[in-house]
């Protein structure tokens, strides 16, 4: 049963607006000014406005955008999963909309890094840096222990029902997590957060990551711009509780093999091992380094 009190159809966004694309409303939020703009690409069951601390931050030297991939967040909904190309193309189309002009510096995270490359792939002349933020990488399974591969991910993601039980907790982690935002961005976010809408798109976008590394692989790497990887290798509670410690040390080696090869493929790419958060917290916990990692793709970038 739809709650429709917290469905984000009905839901305005705290700050930021919407941009239409092919007839349908985009959530975005740009910050700042100057270029080359940073764009934020979120995880999956992740918006833009996580990154809205960080976003801040970066807006004080140049432009930042989040925005909300269609069928997530605060955007129209859209039959989920799509393809990497379809998010792709969407968000080329929604930076020229709002007369955002390219080379980009793309960060993503998580589930980002799929659509990232894609970006690349498709327009490698508008990437002027990337700032990978432990993200998904199509090499995935070559570097991780089979029960940490894709297919594996799709089948462990929660479903509705166990994230049902699991909403009073994950009320009170998003609370927490965004403490330190403003006030009526935080009520806002909290809630949608745990809206059904909101948690069956996280859901689905879990879905197909096999079939992205797939779509990936029929294309080139990443071009050979600045790269700064944040690898982050803290031990989560959560996944302790339900993974081996072999499996998670091999986990972590797999992740620092995988971004050190990204960083590796390029001729101005930097690996940084983050120990002292996990994935999901990393832009809370610290923003000072997604923040110098930003600053040093951009000086990176007007060197090149």
């Amino acid at each position: 049963m739809t709650n429709n009190s917290t469905s984000p159809a009905r839901l305005a966004p705290p700050v930021g607006g919407f941009q239409e694309i092919d007839g349908r409303r985009v959530f975005v939020h740009r910050s700042g000014s100057g270029g080359p703009a940073v764009v934020f690409l979120p995880g999956a069951g992740a918006v833009g406005l996580d990154y809205f601390g960080v976003q801040q931050e970066v807006s004080q030297f140049t432009a930042a955008v989040v925005y909300d991939r269609g069928g997530t967040g605060y955007s129209d909904p859209l039959p989920l999963p799509r393809t990497a190309a379809a998010v792709a193309t969407e968000l080329r189309e929604l930076l020229r909309a709002q007369n955002i002009a390219a080379p980009y510096v793309l960060v993503p995270h998580s589930l980002g890094g799929f659509y990232a490359h894609r970006f690349a792939q498709l327009y490698p002349q508008e990437v002027a840096g990337l700032v990978w933020l432990d993200a998904f990488h199509r090499d995935w399974d070559d570097f991780m222990p089979p029960e940490a591969g894709l297919a594996a991910i799709e089948q462990m993601a929660p479903d509705r029902e166990q994230l049902e039980k699991m909403r009073p907790a994950l009320r009170e982690m998003s609370a927490e997590l965004l403490a330190g935002y403003p006030a009526h961005v935080r009520q806002a976010l909290t809630e949608a957060k745990v809206s059904d809408a909101w948690t069956d798109a996280g859901i689905a976008e879990r879905t197909e990551l096999a079939a992205l590394a797939t779509e990936l692989g029929a294309g080139p790497g990443i071009p050979d711009v600045p790269v700064v990887a944040l690898s982050v290798v803290g031990t989560d509670p959560a996944q302790q509780a339900l993974t081996s410690a072999r499996t998670l040390q091999e986990m972590n080696d797999g992740r620092t093999g995988l971004d050190a090869a990204l960083v590796s493929a390029v001729s101005h790419g930097e690996q940084r091992i983050l120990s002292d958060t996990v994935h999901h917290r990393l832009c809370f916990d610290r923003p000072d380094a997604v923040v110098q990692a930003i600053r040093d793709v951009l000086d990176r970038a007007a060197r090149a």
